[in-house]
């Protein structure tokens, strides 16, 4: 099997088993981009990336450019003269110069089945809207935002179970097949790029902090999605008596008819949402550790029949 030289691109952990596979696959992997070391936990000491890790971990050589827009960073692309870049999470833009130095191009692992959720946050954003399947694709990339053709895709399902968490590491472990069997494929010349689709694009659109804001007023089922799709990132919450709690796990509840969104139904902290209720079994008061519902309440001492506030009320404030 004819072995190329590459460059990797990558940050985060979703790109580590990627960047391992590779290496493992008997490839050259001249050299690794990775975002610069930045502070992070609660020292905010400044700690360098899984990625930019793992490579001095197997003495690959390292580059933290904050931006590849400028002449002199692509100049030192152009000349690591690579057969391809492998791009997984990497965080910064390829401008045309980069995209296109590498003899095969650059290829990007992406977290969903494009054209399906292009964008930053593909996992969370499959997990929110309550797809039954999301998958890998690789891709060639190009100048737009995921819009590159298409080399190879595989799927798996979503369940009621699925967290962010764990389709994490399942896309992980995939992307790591597939771009070996990606890099295989075009180092014997038998693979052939699709373009997409113009059909069913949409875009995956980055989070924030605001998207964990719990609302009782949506359906019951998003609620308990939002949970399992945005922990631990951004993390979910809602606010009483001046604390904000975060939400850990939640499970969808019997339905509480003509309740008002936001109700809290019972002593294991059910609330009612628009179209039935939502259980939250594992909730953390700020520097606190992590308690069941029922324990929360009984420190917080609220009646069945409070209304939590952070729905309609204050989302529209």
């Amino acid at each position: 099997m004819p072995k190329l030289r590459l460059v990797f691109m990558g940050t985060p952990d979703f790109a580590v088993p990627s960047l391992r596979a590779l290496v493992e696959a008997g490839h050259e992997v001249a050299c690794v981009y990775s975002q610069p070391p930045r502070p992070a936990g609660r020292g905010q000491q400044v700690q360098k990336s899984p990625v930019h890790r793992f490579a001095e971990e197997h003495g690959i050589p390292v580059r933290t450019p904050k931006s590849l827009r400028n002449a002199e960073a692509q100049a030192e692309f152009a000349d690591l003269k690579a057969d391809a870049a492998v791009v997984a999470a990497y965080g910064l833009i390829l401008p045309q110069p980069v995209l296109d130095a590498p003899r095969l191009g650059c290829l990007n692992v992406h977290g969903s089945l494009l054209p399906r959720w292009r964008g930053a946050a593909p996992i969370q954003r499959s997990l929110l809207a309550g797809d039954a399947e999301t998958g890998i694709t690789i891709m060639q990339m190009d100048i737009g935002l995921d819009t590159g053709a298409m080399l190879l895709k595989d799927q798996v399902p979503i369940t009621a179970e699925t967290t962010a968490s764990t389709l994490h590491d399942a896309l992980a472990d995939m992307g790591a097949r597939l771009i070996v069997e990606a890099m295989d494929g075009l180092a014997e010349g038998r693979l052939t790029a699709v373009p997409q689709p113009d059909d069913g694009v949409t875009y995956a659109a980055k989070l924030t902090r605001e998207d964990g804001r719990l609302d009782w007023s949506r359906e019951a089922a998003y609620v308990e999605r939002q949970v399992r799709a945005l922990t631990p990132w951004p993390g979910c919450w809602f606010d009483i008596k001046g604390e904000r709690i975060k939400v850990l796990k939640a499970e969808p509840a019997p339905e509480a008819k003509g309740a008002t969104p936001g109700t809290l139904l019972d002593d294991r902290l059910t609330i009612a949402c628009t179209d039935g209720a939502v259980r939250l079994t594992l909730v953390q008061r700020p520097g606190k550790a992590p308690v069941e519902g029922s324990a929360f309440l009984r420190g917080f001492a609220l009646p069945v029949g409070t209304v939590f506030e952070n729905a309609a009320c204050s989302a529209g404030n």
